[in-house]
């Protein structure tokens, strides 16, 4: 079989726009074919996290936003198309993993949702959706998450060394590719990743991130808040485990502090150097990692990727545009292997990873609109 194209979508933990890459695979090979990033706009990225925390008048926000954000995809698939020159009819499929507002896998029962219809989103493109990824695996005694490492164990696992995927979005994850393959793959959320970081400074100085983390390079991170974090019964839990800026906020922030005031910057310090903690930890806790390989938003922070580097002395630490695919289309094109395995009715999870009992087909398939 030749070469056959799928877009995956991707909206994550940070809630500041969509990514859509454009992938042509076969049964042996990946080709990254065009990629398009597109920020939400302010406003509806504002509605968006009002949404992720429980409030008023819930279910017709959710019912009004599911069908702005469709519509938002949409717009993005067809600009992806545009920049590649590429025909609606050569799509196979479009894996939409939507934008999460709620993930609560130890809810009893666990339960995750993510909106952005894909109904709307089949028939505002033309093209298949699979969608509603992560629910399936929860059915089956999953977390629902992580999902990405399937993908990571797929085209980057190497018999030759032993590899971490560390994906920094809102939320950090990593991935452990041991070089045995007799060995399971393992992952899971290590933690906050850049959640803390944006919503800090979003609230200081009104900026949606903290660029090249200059601000919190500027500040000194406290010992005594630092061990508060650290200490978290999140980062004590053994895998499989996940978790999204439902735990880690500004409140759960607000609980760990005490009375006497940091300076602004040097909280915003202290938030990196938990991100890089834990991290570290979490990779050092793998089991003889050779090589990390970094993608997501956060590897543009040089202040958090030098702080990693200085955490991991003897590793191989490194951005993933080496592999055919840079750090910002990674989960993307995660989502369109993704939508790709779920056609061919092959499983999407990874029960070493998510704690599901048996591997299963991930996702709905929503038929072209025309």
């Amino acid at each position: 079989m030749g070469e056959q194209y799928y877009i995956g979508l991707m909206s994550g933990t940070s809630m500041d726009g969509i990514d859509a890459a454009l992938m042509a695979f076969t049964d042996h090979s990946q080709r990254l074919a065009g990629f398009v990033s597109r920020p939400w706009p302010q406003p509806l990225a504002q509605r968006l996290r009002s949404l992720g925390t429980p409030g008023h008048d819930e279910i017709d926000r959710l019912g009004v936003l599911d069908a702005e954000v469709a519509d938002g995809f949409a717009a993005v698939v067809k600009a992806l198309l545009a920049a590649a020159a590429i025909p609606v009819a050569e799509i196979r499929a479009i894996g939409c993993h939507g934008q999460t507002i709620r993930h609560r896998p130890t809810a009893s029962p666990p339960f995750t949702l993510q909106i952005g219809d894909p109904n709307r989103l089949a028939e505002r493109t033309g093209i298949t959706v699979v969608a509603d990824f992560r629910r399936r695996d929860m059915a089956a005694g999953g977390q629902g998450a992580p999902l990405v490492p399937a993908y990571h164990a797929a085209w980057f696992r190497d018999p030759a060394e032993q590899r971490a995927i560390l994906n920094i979005g809102g939320i950090a994850n990593l991935t452990l590719l041991p070089a045995d393959p007799a060995l399971p793959v393992t992952g899971f959320d290590t933690g906050p990743g850049n959640t803390l970081l944006d919503s800090w400074i979003r609230h200081h100085r009104g900026e949606g991130y903290d660029r090249d983390g200059a601000w919190a390079g500027s500040g000194q991170a406290d010992p005594g808040l630092l061990s508060r974090l650290l200490d978290d019964p999140y980062f004590r839990l053994q895998p499989p485990k996940s978790t999204g800026p439902e735990y880690f906020n500004l409140g759960w922030l607000q609980r760990h502090r005490q009375t006497g005031r940091l300076p602004p910057q040097d909280v915003q310090a202290t938030l990196l150097e938990l991100t890089a903690r834990s991290i570290a930890e979490a990779i050092t806790g793998g089991g003889g990692v050779e090589r990390l390989i970094c993608c997501g938003g956060g590897v543009h922070n040089t202040v958090l990727m030098r702080r990693l580097v200085e955490l991991l002395p003897g590793l191989t630490v490194e951005p993933s545009d080496g592999y055919g695919v840079g750090p910002d289309q990674m989960e993307a094109a995660a989502f369109a292997w993704l939508a790709r395995q779920t056609l061919l009715g092959l499983p999407g999870n990874l029960p070493s990873v998510t704690g599901a009992t048996h591997p299963v087909v991930l996702g709905g398939i929503y038929p072209a609109g025309r």
